[in-house]
C-alpha cells in the first residue's frame, strides 16, 4: 500500500508541477514533445494506392495534451507544423518525395496537411478533457476520447483537405468512397491499436486527484476509476 501511495503521490506531484511551470519552461517541454512527433514521423512505410504514409506519430499526438495540457499539448502540435513548414525535415513526406525533402510550407499543403490541422485540434480536445475531468482519466473514458479525436478530430479534415488537394492540385476529383479508401480505412486498424495504447499510459500516468481545480473535484472520491 505505501508503495501504490508513493507511486499515486509522484503522480500527483509530476501533473502540479507541470500545471505550474513557467511560460519559457513550458515552451522548452512543447518545443520538445514536438521534436518527438518529429522523430516518430520518419517511423513510416507507404501503401501503393495512398499519397498518406502510415506513420509512429498519432500514437505521440494522442499523449501529448494528457502529458502537457490543454493549452501546451496543441501549442506542441502547432509548433510541430509551423517549425516544419519553416523547412526542418521532419514530417512523414508523401510517397515519391526524396528523403530530405520532409519539410517546408510544401508539405504542409500536400496531401496531408489536413492532418496536421487535426493533430493540434486532437491535442487541444484531449489536453482539456485531461486538464479539466478526474473521470477523463480513467481507461475506458480516455480511449473514447481518444478515438473520437482521432476518427472525427484528424481524419474529417485530413480527408477534407485530400479531398481538395487531389481536385486542385493533382487534377484528380476523388469520390469519398475513394477519398476513404485512401485516406481513412487503410490506417483504422493500426490507429485503434495505437489509441488503445496511448489510452493505457494516459490511465498508468495521470493522478486520479485533483491538480488544478477540476470541474468534478468533489466527485471523483465516490467513483471507481478502471
Amino acid at each position: 500500500m505505501e508503495i501504490v501511495a508513493a507511486i499515486n503521490r509522484t503522480k500527483y506531484d509530476v501533473f502540479r508541477w507541470r500545471y505550474e511551470l513557467s511560460i519559457p519552461k513550458k515552451l522548452v517541454m512543447a518545443v520538445g514533445m514536438a521534436g518527438v512527433v518529429g522523430l516518430l514521423a520518419q517511423v513510416r512505410f507507404y501503401l501503393p494506392w495512398t499519397a498518406i504514409p502510415i506513420t509512429g506519430q498519432t500514437f505521440v499526438v494522442l499523449l501529448a495534451g494528457v502529458l502537457l495540457g490543454r493549452w501546451w499539448g496543441g501549442a506542441s502540435l502547432a509548433l510541430y507544423a509551423g517549425i516544419g513548414a519553416a523547412g526542418v525535415p521532419w514530417f512523414a513526406p508523401q510517397a515519391g518525395m526524396a528523403i530530405f525533402s520532409n519539410g517546408g510550407i510544401g508539405v504542409l499543403t500536400g496531401a496531408s496537411g489536413g492532418y496536421l490541422i487535426g493533430f493540434i485540434l486532437a491535442t487541444l480536445f484531449l489536453g482539456y478533457f485531461t486538464d479539466k475531468h478526474i473521470r477523463s482519466r480513467s481507461f475506458v473514458s480516455m480511449l473514447g476520447l481518444m478515438l473520437f479525436a482521432n476518427f472525427v478530430l484528424i481524419y474529417v479534415p485530413g480527408l477534407i483537405w485530400l479531398g481538395l488537394w487531389l481536385n486542385m492540385v493533382a487534377g484528380t476529383p476523388a469520390t469519398f468512397t475513394a477519398l476513404l479508401g485512401m485516406g481513412a480505412i487503410p490506417f483504422i486498424a493500426g490507429d485503434i491499436t495505437k489509441a488503445v495504447a496511448a489510452a493505457a499510459i494516459a490511465r498508468g500516468v495521470t493522478p486520479k486527484t485533483a491538480y488544478n481545480g477540476e470541474v468534478d473535484k468533489d466527485k471523483w472520491a465516490n467513483w471507481r476509476i478502471p
